[in-house]
C-alpha cells in the first residue's frame, strides 16, 4: 500500500510538472476552444422546430449576480428576434450560444434606460461580425426614431474608425447602426402586426406602465405555439384580453414586500433619493401574485417571471418571492434568471424549461 501511495504521489507530481511546462500551449488551446464554441453559436442547432425564448437578461436596474438588464431572444425556425436590449445583452447572448449576427430584428417594449442601455453595443456587435448589407431593424412604438438616432450618433466616430482600420469590405458602412421601424401603439383590445418572418408572426399590444408612455408588450405565434412578453406594466386587463389561451406568459414581477425591505435599507443608510425611488416604483409594476392572476385569466399553460425585482441572489429566495402565487394560479411557475430557456416544440403541447449552458 505504501508503495502504491508513493507511486500515485510521484505520478501526481509528474502531472503537475508536465502541465506547468506546457502551460502556454494549454492556455492557447483553451482560448481557441472557447472562441470556436462562441463563434459557432451552438444553441439554435440544438433546438427542435418550435417556438423558443432565451432570457439573456432577467433582471432590473438593481444589481443581481444572476440577472442582467432586460433582454430575451425569441427563436422560431431559422429566425431570431431580440426583445429589449438591457445591459450585457450582446455579451450574455454570446456566452449562451447566440451570435449577434443571428438576430433578424430588435423589438423594444418602452424607453426606460434599463431596456435599451445595451442596444448600442448589440448594434455594433451585429454589424461587426455580420454579413448583412443593411442596418439592424429596430421596432418600437413612436419615439424609437429618437432612440435609434441617438445610438447611431453616439457610435458614429467609433464606426468611422473601424471602417478606416479594417476597410469597407470587412466593416460595411451601409450596414452600420440601426434603422428605426416605428409603429402606432394599439388601442385596447387590439393586436398590431409588427413583423412576420416566415411562419413567425409578431404582434404588439398596449400595456399600462404609466406615467411611462408609450409602453407595449409583444405576442409571438409560430406553428400553433404562442408566447407573450409583458414588458413593464401594472396588471393589465388588456394583456389578458388579447392573449387568451397563450401557451407561455413571460411576465415582469416585482415583490412589493421585498422592495419595501430595500426601501427601509435605503432609509437606514441615509440614501433619501434611493428611498424615494424604491417607494415610487411600486405603483407601475406587477407583483408575482398579480402576474399569476393574469396567467390564470389568460389560461396560460406556464408562467415565467422576468424583470425580477428585487435581486434574488440565492435560489431559496424564489419561494418567498412567489408566496401566495399558488392560491391564484394552478399552473407551473418559473422564476427566470439569465440563461433560462423555454422551448415550445411545434406540433406538441409541451413546454420545457431549462438553463442553457454557457459556452465558456
Amino acid at each position: 500500500m505504501r508503495r502504491l501511495l508513493t507511486l500515485l504521489g510521484l505520478l501526481a507530481v509528474a502531472g503537475i510538472a508536465i502541465t506547468w511546462v506546457n502551460r502556454d500551449r494549454l492556455v492557447l488551446m483553451g482560448i481557441e476552444t472557447v472562441a470556436q464554441r462562441t463563434m459557432s453559436a451552438p444553441l439554435a442547432a440544438s433546438l427542435p422546430d418550435g417556438l423558443h425564448i432565451l432570457l439573456c437578461g432577467a433582471g432590473n436596474p438593481l444589481p443581481d449576480p444572476k440577472r442582467s438588464g432586460p433582454c430575451a431572444v425569441v427563436m422560431a425556425g431559422d429566425n431570431m428576434v431580440l426583445v429589449d436590449a438591457g445591459s450585457s445583452a450582446a455579451r450574455n447572448m454570446a456566452m449562451l450560444g447566440v451570435r449577434a449576427d443571428q438576430i433578424d430584428a430588435v423589438v423594444i417594449t418602452h424607453f426606460h434606460s434599463d431596456h435599451i442601455d445595451g442596444l448600442g453595443e448589440f448594434l455594433l456587435q451585429r454589424w461587426g461580425i455580420g454579413t448583412q448589407d443593411t442596418p439592424t431593424p429596430v421596432y418600437g412604438p413612436a419615439g424609437i426614431e429618437d432612440v435609434v438616432s441617438g445610438f447611431n450618433d453616439a457610435y458614429a466616430r467609433d464606426i468611422a474608425l473601424r471602417i478606416a482600420h479594417h476597410g469597407p469590405e470587412v466593416m460595411r458602412p451601409q450596414a452600420a447602426g440601426g434603422a428605426a421601424m416605428p409603429f402606432p401603439v394599439p388601442e385596447n383590445g387590439e393586436l398590431h402586426p409588427v413583423l412576420e418572418l416566415g411562419d413567425l408572426k409578431i404582434t404588439s399590444f398596449r400595456v399600462d406602465h404609466g406615467p411611462v408612455k408609450p409602453a407595449v408588450g409583444y405576442r409571438f405565434d409560430y406553428k400553433g405555439r404562442s408566447l407573450a412578453i409583458s414588458g413593464d406594466t401594472k396588471r393589465s386587463s388588456n394583456l389578458e384580453a388579447v392573449n387568451q389561451g397563450i401557451d407561455l406568459l413571460v411576465h415582469e414581477a416585482q415583490n412589493q414586500e421585498m422592495i419595501n425591505a430595500v426601501n427601509r435599507a435605503a432609509k437606514a443608510a441615509g440614501q433619501t433619493r434611493m428611498e424615494q425611488i424604491a417607494h415610487d416604483v411600486v405603483d407601475y409594476h406587477t407583483t408575482p401574485v398579480e402576474a399569476a392572476q393574469s396567467a390564470a385569466a389568460t389560461n396560460a399553460k406556464h408562467l415565467l417571471y422576468t424583470h425580477v425585482a428585487p435581486a434574488l441572489p440565492f435560489s431559496f429566495m424564489n419561494e418567498v418571492f412567489k408566496r401566495g402565487v399558488d392560491q391564484v394560479y394552478d399552473g407551473p411557475v418559473t422564476v427566470g434568471e439569465d440563461g433560462t430557456l423555454a422551448s415550445l416544440p411545434a406540433g406538441s403541447d409541451l413546454i420545457e424549461i431549462r438553463q442553457a449552458g454557457r459556452v465558456m
